[in-house]
């Protein structure tokens, strides 16, 4: 018999805010992170803008010498991951660490760290080249530190899938407390990609929002002037746990997670198949696992890009899944007011949704003004929607044509 599972902790590093309370209210209100990226210098670029989390110190919780052995992506997730544990109130000291495990995801890992020591061997010689620079890039070290840290020693490696890193990896946490192979996991996203190298190839591949004029509504999913998606930076992670073992100590139950699904495309490297169908088979294999009929659902937030195609994917998608509910489902792209933080997004946006089940209100899609016509379901326009919401699903589709879905229902 599988095991339930429940979210007992949640923490974020986001472009708006660094604090899930404070993340949520600034949602609601329609807040955006986007602005003209202060990271590094942009004046050669054509994309000016961004989610980058330029005013951001992690001293309070990492120490100084320490921070020099991290990378910029392994420093958001051991952020994000000390306020999950705190919130959730777990001792691992207490706990049998091989019962506990790291399941985290990141589509690209060090890219800072590739960044300036390539830098060092073309300028400087081989000989100048940090022998830091792999533990420092390698997609593993923020799931390896974090182990570290708190003493994990279960089951601990990282999934790489593009945008949809954070949701594969949440998945197989949920499966390894689900069928025994855990008590507790450490599990959600983190990614750090916002580099001159990062920036320079997504635009150059013209993935990204040009609306550099008007940065805070560049990010517009589901609108009809929308042009590409708006390139951002985070962290969410999130404490799965076992039912009874949660009971047993005490702890706070946010939400049940109740249902994984997850797919291939096996199309096009970069562009999703227009029908959606990879996108409806992660949805309709999430809803199976949860052993719910699609008309359960109450919120969706969605994958939500702001990319012309993937947008119409994805309410292909939705309408193959549900049906006549599609047009009964609220959805919400909080993408819109974060950007699109690729590997970590999923992570952010499962917090976002059990906040949204928690309090019964639908986070808004803001900028959207003129919905495109083929993307014609309730997005929840620029402003919250009370509504109460008992089950909920979060999206997340990435390059290479991975899909990955996750349910959570209403904890009683």
């Amino acid at each position: 018999m599988k095991r339930r599972v429940v979210i007992t902790g949640m923490g974020v590093v986001t472009s708006l805010s660094d604090k899930v309370d404070d993340l949520w209210t600034r949602v609601l209100a329609g807040e955006s992170g986007i602005h003209e990226i202060r990271l590094f210098d942009v004046s050669d670029f054509k994309v000016r803008i961004g989610g980058d989390i330029y005013d951001w110190s992690p001293t309070e919780y990492i120490e100084q010498r320490e921070l020099k052995r991290l990378d910029r992506f392994t420093q958001f997730a051991l952020v994000a991951a000390q306020d999950a544990v705190t919130d959730s109130g777990i001792d691992f000291s207490k706990e049998d660490p091989f019962r506990c495990g790291v399941i985290l995801g990141s589509g690209i890992g060090g890219l800072m760290t590739i960044e300036e020591q390539l830098i060092k061997l073309v300028s400087k010689g081989p000989d100048r080249v940090s022998p830091l620079t792999i533990p420092k890039l390698m997609l593993n070290a923020a799931g390896g530190n974090i182990s570290i840290r708190f003493g994990i020693r279960g089951p601990n490696y990282t999934v790489a899938t593009a945008c949809a890193s954070a949701t594969n990896g949440m998945g197989d946490a949920f499966k390894a407390i689900q069928y025994g192979d855990a008590e507790v996991m450490v599990t959600g996203g983190s990614e750090a990609a916002m580099t001159r190298m990062g920036l320079s190839a997504f635009q150059n591949m013209r993935a990204l929002s040009e609306r550099v004029e008007a940065p805070k509504q560049a990010s517009r999913p589901f609108d009809s002037d929308r042009d590409g998606f708006v390139f951002s930076e985070g962290a969410g992670i999130l404490i799965f746990e076992e039912l009874e073992h949660a009971k047993a100590r005490g702890a706070k139950i946010y939400a049940e997670v109740l249902g994984f699904g997850t797919s291939g495309d096996a199309g096009h490297i970069t562009q999703p198949d227009e029908q959606g169908t990879g996108a409806a088979r992660a949805m309709s294999m999430a809803l199976a696992d949860a052993q719910l009929a699609p008309n359960r659902i109450d919120y969706i937030n969605a994958h939500g890009t702001s990319t012309p195609l993937g947008d119409q994917a994805e309410t292909q998608a939705v309408k193959v899944v549900f049906g006549d509910h599609a047009y009964q489902v609220s959805i919400s792209s909080t993408k819109s007011q974060l950007g699109h933080s690729l590997g970590a997004s999923g992570g952010i946006e499962l917090v976002l949704s059990v906040k949204a089940m928690k309090h019964s209100i639908v986070p808004p899609t803001i900028n959207l003004e003129t919905p495109d016509p083929a993307c014609d379901l309730d997005y929840t326009p620029n402003v919250p929607k009370d509504r109460t919401i008992n089950y909920a699903m979060s999206n997340s589709f990435g390059f290479g044509g991975h899909n990955a879905s996750i349910v959570v229902g209403k904890f009683e």
